[in-house]
């Protein structure tokens, strides 16, 4: 894709990027006149018609820094050849996503392009997960994406950043759509991630660029994340969280949402368990949702989601088989077992250390089992 005409970038940014014009303002300006440029060709008089007044008086007047950020902008995409911006009108636009209520009239994209017109699946979860639930999110992400899934996630810490990960193993790959200009990375721990993205995948964003990141820009984003998806997995979420605003805005969008059932006991499970006594669909493995996708099997073997017998010496381990899958207290793996708490304390620790156990907040020790 060529750099745009700076005529064309302007009008496009002038229109977006207008305090107080919001998207619904500007799809009717779009409506009314064309596009942009044809938009600025009419006068004011000819806005008010179909905006407010207060609105057409506020496009009547550019940003002062509307020069600089169009420079910025070609400056941008004139620098690497797989950055893009994307109109409406674009035929790189993603179809799935222009069937929404609500899709973005500019995107940003840096990376392979073409992912945007494949099947795709939406990856989400809390950004406390546990150690469990970032293993899952790795699992289940790879899986899919070697069953030809693009998975579609937020780059936020947790579940967001362990779905790309596991899905950069596959050739589905993985779309992130950010809440910042894509010439920033939130949070910046991210950075590696986000730059292996852009050269094995794709970063999206309707920010422009220098946007920081603001709490109200990631739950408007959420919308694009479910929009660009076949359906939307939440793999671990808190009953008041963004990943259930993903949930409803993918029922919204009359697309499927899928549920990874946990413990009765972690936070983290309480939104799953809710979606599914709601409807969602609870699954146990990518499997479940490439089958109810209608997609093949992926061709790795054995699927690395579905966790594995564990070998003798882990079954008959008596610490572990105390843990369970539930998340539990020292008191009570001592209860269970019967060991001192020093001996206790001294397994769990080497358990730790390799992989096994994972410690969490409120002293809790939970099992990780690893596909």
């Amino acid at each position: 894709m060529s750099v745009p005409d700076r005529d064309e970038l302007a009008a496009w940014l002038r229109l977006v990027e207008t305090p107080g014009i919001g998207r619904d303002s500007a799809r009717k300006l779009l409506a009314a006149f064309g596009p942009p440029q044809a938009v600025f060709e009419h006068p004011p008089d000819a806005w008010r018609e179909v905006v407010p007044p207060a609105q057409a008086t506020a496009l009547a007047r550019p940003r002062e820094d509307l020069a600089a950020l169009v420079e910025s902008t070609r400056q941008w995409l004139a620098a690497d050849a797989h950055r893009h911006v994307l109109t409406l009108g674009d035929p790189a636009y993603p179809r799935l996503l222009l069937e929404t209520a609500d899709p973005p009239l500019l995107l940003y994209a840096a990376g392979r392009l073409e992912l945007l017109q494949a099947p795709s699946i939406a990856v989400v979860g809390s950004r406390h997960a546990t150690a469990q639930g970032l293993e899952n999110a790795r699992a289940f992400a790879a899986h899919l994406s070697r069953g030809g899934l693009t998975v579609v996630s937020g780059l936020a810490a947790g579940i967001d950043g362990a779905a790309h990960e596991g899905a950069l193993e596959g050739a589905g790959s993985t779309i992130a759509v950010v809440g910042t200009g894509l010439d920033r990375v939130y949070p910046t721990r991210h950075a590696p991630l986000a730059a292996r993205i852009a050269a094995e995948g794709l970063l999206l964003s309707e920010y422009p660029l220098g946007m920081p990141p603001l709490a109200g820009n990631f739950p408007r984003r959420n919308r694009i994340i479910s929009g660009l998806a076949l359906g939307t997995l939440v793999v671990e979420a808190a009953l008041q969280s963004g990943s259930l605003i993903t949930a409803r805005l993918a029922l919204e969008q009359g697309r499927e949402v899928f549920a990874i059932p946990g413990s009765i006991h972690a936070p983290q499970s309480r939104g799953c368990h809710a979606l599914i006594k709601q409807g969602a669909k609870l699954v146990e493995s990518a499997q479940d949702i490439l089958e109810e996708l209608h997609l093949p099997a992926a061709s790795a073997s054995p699927p690395p989601d579905a966790a594995p017998e564990p070998p003798a010496a882990e079954a008959d381990d008596p610490v572990l088989a105390a843990l369970g899958h539930d998340p539990a207290t020292l008191d009570a793996l001592v209860a269970r077992t019967g060991w001192p708490a020093a001996q206790l304390n001294a397994r769990l620790l080497e358990l730790e250390l390799e992989g096994r156990v994972a410690r969490l907040p409120g002293q809790l020790f939970q099992r990780v089992d690893r596909g």
